[in-house]
């Protein structure tokens, strides 16, 4: 599967990148939204992975520009950040119904193990 991973943090990012790897996905590491949305405009990802938390734009902002594009309307997109579930209970539907996020995982809860299971659960789009 091609991933795209938005995330700021690099240390989080090369181990997510890391065992992703290992589990046979290629993987593009993004810092910013903006080079998340170049990465997916070369890549043709099968999933995205992304933290809400970005410096520049925030995660919803990403979220809404990313499906602003016929071609990705329906990439699945996992949630995988250090904002605490509860933040966004008031806002679930609109991220899942709306924005296509298929999962929401809280950073310090969340193994790598878990991570690949939900990533593995994932159904991509064939075009």
């Amino acid at each position: 599967m091609k991933i795209v991973l938005l995330e700021p943090d690099k240390v989080l990012a090369n181990t997510y990148r890391q065992a992703l790897t290992q589990a046979g996905h290629k993987v593009v590491m993004c810092a910013t939204a903006q080079a998340a949305i170049f990465a997916a405009d070369e890549l043709k990802p099968d999933l995205v992975i992304m933290e809400l938390q970005l410096t520049s734009h925030s995660g919803i902002e990403f979220l809404y520009e990313f499906r602003s594009y016929d071609d990705w309307t329906a990439v699945p997109v996992i949630v995988l950040t250090n904002v605490p579930a509860g933040e966004f209970s008031d806002c679930w539907s609109l991220l899942r119904d709306q924005l296509g996020v298929q999962g929401y995982h809280y950073k310090p809860l969340t193994s790598l193990r878990t991570l690949l299971r939900a990533v593995s659960a994932v159904n991509p789009v064939t075009v």
